[in-house]
């Protein structure tokens, strides 16, 4: 399997993120925002926000003489026998606070050994999970996740899976010529949410973002109600912001 080019987005790439975090550690006693530009080599338009980002999930702290410092949440998750159990409950409380934020059920899939796997799921009895009536491992033209995982992998990759799990109509809005899923996956924008209008299920809405960190094909989805549907542009968009956080605690 050969994935595709990474996107473009800087957010949408954890190899930024961690360039700027190798930088930060490398100078205990701080580093300025410029230092961090120069040895990172992202562009001062890109850093601020992602400066932004980092301090407010905690990797990150700014000194009073505005230079930048590694936080407590990457101490914390740096070394140590606990280190596993940390970062487990640091991907969890992460899932349920953005459950809590965006009112709906979310999800953390990958793409592992050829098959679509969700690893996570925050769910809650205001914000009910997907009924997984037909196992999501064969809804990958169908389902957000799905989609979302296969516009990951080059055009080999997609026929392979298609070839192993084969096209079946779940609803009316079910797409099932394969040329046509091959044609949406292609012209997919990878900064753009997958969705799932009711393709997967009935009375079911669905969105989904890329999370890209190296060879790791995954995803970050949410699902909600049909008579939610009017909250699912703003929350699928908020959902694209927690990609990168979302990316860069299941990396480190």
């Amino acid at each position: 399997m050969v994935l595709k080019p990474e996107p473009t987005a800087p957010f949408h790439s954890v190899r930024y993120v961690l360039r700027v975090l190798e930088t930060v550690s490398k100078y205990g006693g701080g580093v300025t925002d410029t230092q961090i530009a120069r040895e990172s080599g992202l562009p001062a338009g890109h850093l601020v926000p992602l400066l932004s980002m980092l301090r407010r999930e905690g990797y990150v702290e700014r000194v009073p003489d505005g230079a930048y410092v590694i936080g407590d949440s990457l101490a914390l998750l740096g070394s140590g026998a606990d280190r596993k159990q940390a970062l487990a409950a640091r991907v969890r409380d992460s899932l349920d606070e953005l459950r809590d934020t965006v009112g709906a059920a979310v999800y953390v899939s990958r793409y592992i050994d050829g098959e679509i796997r969700v690893t996570e799921v925050s769910d809650g009895p205001l914000t009910p999970a997907v009924n997984e009536y037909v196992d999501f491992r064969a809804t990958g033209h169908a389902s957000a996740i799905g989609k979302c995982l296969l516009t990951q992998l080059d055009h080999h990759g997609r026929k392979d899976h298609l070839a192993r799990h084969r096209i079946a109509r779940f609803t009316s809005r079910t797409i099932t010529s394969e040329q046509l899923l091959l044609s949406r996956l292609d012209s997919q924008p990878a900064t753009m949410p997958v969705l799932d209008l009711q393709e997967y299920a009935l009375g079911t809405v669905c969105a989904a973002v890329p999370l890209t960190a190296g060879a790791t094909v995954g995803c970050l989805a949410l699902s909600l109600p049909l008579d939610n549907m009017h909250r699912l542009r703003a929350a699928a968009e908020t959902l694209n912001r927690s990609a990168a956080p979302m990316a860069l605690a299941l990396t480190i």
